[in-house]
């Protein structure tokens, strides 16, 4: 069983270099491969359970927003910012 856990870790980490990281220089060229990948990969809106508190979002853990799209370009140099639904206001919080 560990077995394929690594392999499926090693095909992750390659899917990663390959598809998202490939022509990536610096961090803020990683964090635009990311910004595009999941732009063009996530269905939105989707669910999402927040995991980790973080000191720039009202979120708490264990409480689920609904993503309704990705944050401008702009915003996301070096993290990922989505736009999401809670408590019935759209709002930014981390993603």
């Amino acid at each position: 069983m560990a077995n394929k856990s690594k392999e499926l870790n090693r095909e992750i980490e390659n899917r990663i270099e390959m598809e998202i990281v490939l022509d990536a220089y610096d961090e803020s060229e990683r964090a635009m491969g990311w910004y595009y990948y999941l732009q063009d990969n996530l269905t939105m809106p989707f669910k999402a359970e927040c995991i980790q508190l973080v000191s720039t979002s009202p979120l708490k853990v264990g409480e689920i927003i609904e993503v309704v799209a990705m944050d401008s370009e702009e915003s996301c140099g070096h993290d990922i910012f989505v736009k999401i639904k809670w408590k019935r206001k759209k709002r930014f919080a981390y993603h």
